[in-house]
């Protein structure tokens, strides 16, 4: 890898604009003329209240929407340039997607749920190797109803990795989960973090979880008024809520 590749941002955004509706009175700006710029390998906490910005920038990043106005990259890449079939390719290949609730398919083992992923992966981790990583080796022939709401999580972030995406963007991971099953599931994201290196962006209401961040973005009507960065983070085992 060059210098310069290392040192090259794994998102950007300048002005990234996202309005809903149409006319002055209905317009709502979920996003207004967003700057930013997030290195790789990075646990970034996103923070702020309901309809602060938050999920509309992790929905941009990840490909599932497009942004009004403005432009963002992926490694260099435009995003805000790309067609939807492109999209769909950028998102195929280098992101992962975990939501408050785990979207499992019932009627699939925890192996099998993951192997959804694996089976059109270029380069994927083993299922029972992504399980694995997430503390579930003993629940890989289990159906979610026979799981806890912190084991369906974890398999669902083990889906998330077993392709190895460039990026894992989370939103609300810990929302349906009480503070002890909650940890489990930062600590889950954490290891993902540190052994394989994945930029992950967790968008949390909780303050407490932006202490294990390496950086914390904190979002207010559609802007970002703060960015800081933790000098010393905390295990997620130490957050409670």
């Amino acid at each position: 890898m060059t210098e310069a590749a290392a040192t090259q941002p794994v998102f950007r955004a300048e002005g990234l604009t996202k309005v809903y509706g149409e006319g002055s009175t209905a317009e709502v700006r979920a996003l207004d003329a967003v700057d930013l710029s997030l290195p790789e390998g990075e646990l970034v906490v996103l923070l702020g209240p309901s309809g602060s910005g938050k999920s509309t920038l992790l929905n941009i990043l990840g490909g599932l929407d497009h942004a009004s106005g403005g432009r963002a990259w992926f490694r260099g890449t435009e995003l805000t340039a790309m067609t939807d079939r492109q999209l769909t390719r950028y998102r195929r290949d280098h992101v992962g997607f975990v939501f408050q609730f785990y979207n499992l398919v019932p009627s699939l083992t925890a192996r099998e749920n993951v192997e959804l992923v694996t089976d059109v992966a270029t380069h994927p981790l083993p299922a029972e190797e992504a399980l694995a990583l997430v503390g579930l080796s003993a629940r890989t022939d289990h159906f979610p109803a026979q799981m806890s709401g912190g084991e369906q999580q974890r398999v669902a972030i083990a889906r998330a990795i077993a392709k190895r995406p460039g990026v894992l963007l989370c939103d609300e991971p810990t929302g349906a989960l009480d503070s002890r099953t909650g940890t489990t599931v930062l600590a889950a994201l954490d290891e993902v973090n540190a052994r394989f290196g994945t930029t992950t962006l967790v968008i949390t209401h909780n303050a407490g979880i932006r202490r294990m961040a390496h950086r914390v973005i904190r979002f207010q009507d559609g802007r970002v008024v703060e960015v800081s960065v933790n000098d010393t983070r905390v295990p997620a085992a130490e957050i409670s809520w």
